[in-house]
């Protein structure tokens, strides 16, 4: 009975171990045909696309921002928990080796941007030069969309070169870029950091000079164009005359010059020209709805000159060879910039007829963190000239740009990695010292116009169409500072 039991349990366990192993094998034969049913998929979908990789990609940021202001006149303003939210949803498709797509969509609000009211806003804060730079609504819009052609050789010769065109990223260029956690666009940030649409062509001169990273590139843009556009326009997309008073395409032209990069030291230099400069034209405004007009508002745009800009900067990534680990990772860098304003006849620009020259100085060193490993910290400083004027409306500064400050602007950060470069804390310290006014205003005289502040600010009397004179330094900023943390989320 006892052996007839344990040759039954035996056999059972012969069977159970046999169903196990065919299952396994079973298994097994499954993976390996949905393997090859995907190895197909993946195959014919190669052979469609031709080896091409759709990318995308998603860049998250929150933030929040203790501002503060003080006046000419020592009164003060500030938000001490300024919420936002930054969204870029970045796009690409490389068709083969040679061309390439790139597109980015942004959203870029404050907590709570759509509610029962309107609030109060800055004038042109959807001005297509800063629309994705601000947090100004809950609207998704186009930051980049842009094709990308390159070659290792131009017409047989060893000139590597490029050429793309749509709207092309030009905020957050180089120099600019360090303090954002960035890779550099194209232009340098010292003088040009806004959105806009364009064209660019790059030269490698490598080959032909022996000069490591040296290369020369062509840029175009316009910032804005004259045309007839709405509905029940007569002549749809013709051009606007709209007299002297009126508005003309604003183009930008430059060149990019880097005579010399080896990865660790390098110069790189711009020059462009701007035509067509617009500032904001002023009506009178009662702001206490006392029926009496006692200041002036923007209530539109207009044509007042061109601009010359250049600039040429020298930085070191990495100090020495193999002094010590800190040093290696650590990055200097200065820049010198240079602006000149030229006023169409008819028209002033900064309060005058005549040519105005402005300058810039700007320095900076980024080392490794003292806390963790990957951080990066920061210190930044800059100083601009009483007629200083650069185009950077997009500069990344919730109290203005500080690259535009007439006066002295300084600047401490610290980047630190999360999780790897994934998810990254940064907090932010920028101090804004106005000595004149009009840094943050547009190119004409009547948002423009450098007045020194120790000396107390005056502009036309509204009440009286501007035959007298009245003091604005209750409207007029001495200093401003921003503290500003936040939480980054990319892959």
């Amino acid at each position: 009975m006892k052996k007839t039991l344990l040759f039954s349990m035996a056999a059972a366990a012969m069977l159970a171990n046999g169903a196990m192993a065919a299952t396994v094998e079973e298994r097994v034969a499954k993976l390996e045909e949905a393997l090859a049913k995907q190895k197909e998929i993946n195959s014919e979908l190669n052979a469609r696309t031709a080896g091409n990789h759709l990318k995308f990609g998603v860049d998250y940021r929150f933030s929040v921002d203790n501002i503060q202001y003080t006046m000419a006149d020592g009164s003060k303003y500030g938000n001490a928990d300024l919420y936002r939210s930054r969204l870029w949803i970045d796009m690409g498709y490389k068709y083969n080796e040679n061309l390439s797509f790139t597109g980015q969509l942004a959203y870029n609000t404050t907590f709570g941007n759509r509610f029962a009211y309107t609030p109060n806003t800055a004038n042109f804060e959807t001005f297509d030069w800063v629309s994705s730079e601000i947090a100004n609504d809950d609207q998704i819009r186009v930051r980049q969309a842009y094709f990308f052609i390159k070659d290792d050789n131009l017409f047989g010769a060893d000139i590597p070169w490029t050429f793309s065109i749509g709207r092309r990223p030009s905020t957050n260029g180089y120099l600019a870029n360090l303090r954002e956690d960035d890779k550099a666009a194209s232009p340098m940030g010292h003088v040009i950091n806004v959105e806009f649409d364009g064209s660019s062509a790059k030269f490698g001169l490598e080959g032909l000079t022996s000069i490591p990273g040296a290369y020369i590139k062509a840029c175009y843009g316009r910032g804005a164009t004259n045309a007839n556009i709405g509905l029940g326009t007569a002549t749809p997309y013709a051009t606007q005359n709209m007299g002297p008073a009126g508005l003309g395409d604003i183009d930008f032209g430059g060149v990019i010059f880097v005579p010399y990069d080896d990865g660790q030291y390098s110069v790189h230099s711009l020059y462009s020209y701007a035509n067509d400069m617009i500032d904001g034209t002023l009506a009178p405004v009662d702001s206490n709805g006392d029926g009496t007009a006692d200041t002036w508002g923007i209530n539109g745009v207009q044509t007042v000159g061109d601009m010359h800009l250049a600039t040429v900067n020298v930085k070191a990534n990495g100090i020495g060879d193999g002094i010590s680990d800190f040093l290696d990772d650590t990055v200097v860098f200065a820049s010198y910039a240079w602006s000149k304003s030229l006023p169409q006849e008819g028209n002033t620009m900064f309060g005058s007829t005549e040519d105005k020259l402005g300058n810039s100085v700007w320095a900076g060193v980024l080392f490794p963190s003292f806390l963790t490993d990957g951080g990066k910290w920061g210190i930044e400083y800059n100083q601009g000239s009483k007629y200083w004027k650069p185009v950077t409306q997009g500069e990344d500064t919730a109290i203005g740009s500080k690259l535009a400050t007439r006066g002295t602007a300084f600047e401490v950060y610290m980047t630190e990695n999360l999780i790897d470069d994934a998810l990254t804390f940064q907090l932010r310290y920028t101090m804004i010292d106005n000595e004149y006014t009009g840094s943050q205003g547009f190119y004409g005289s009547n948002t423009a116009t450098p007045q020194e502040i120790s000396n107390g600010t005056w502009m036309p009397n509204p009440a009286d169409g501007g035959v007298t004179m009245v003091s604005a330094d209750g409207g007029t900023v001495d200093k401003a500072t921003d503290l500003r943390a936040y939480l980054r989320y990319r892959f």
